[in-house]
């Protein structure tokens, strides 16, 4: 699964569905090392997500609090 055009909410679902497949034993040896692949690039995709998203809301944040005038 790429991250080029996945939402957020998509790519925690996949992984909700990959960790569940790995607790429950439903993944077979041999798509083991395939879908864990695709878990680290969704883990990466979601962090940077959310610290793009974190660093947004702080320029926001901050350009709100700043006096008028300036």
């Amino acid at each position: 699964m790429t991250t080029a055009k996945i939402t957020y909410g998509a790519a925690m679902k996949r992984l909700e569905e990959i960790m569940d497949g790995i607790e429950n034993n439903r993944f077979d040896i041999d798509e083991l090392v395939p879908v864990l692949k695709e878990a680290k690039t969704l883990i990466a995709y979601c962090n940077d997500k959310l610290h793009k998203v974190d660093e947004e809301i702080a320029s926001i944040l901050d350009t709100n609090q700043q006096p008028a005038g300036e």
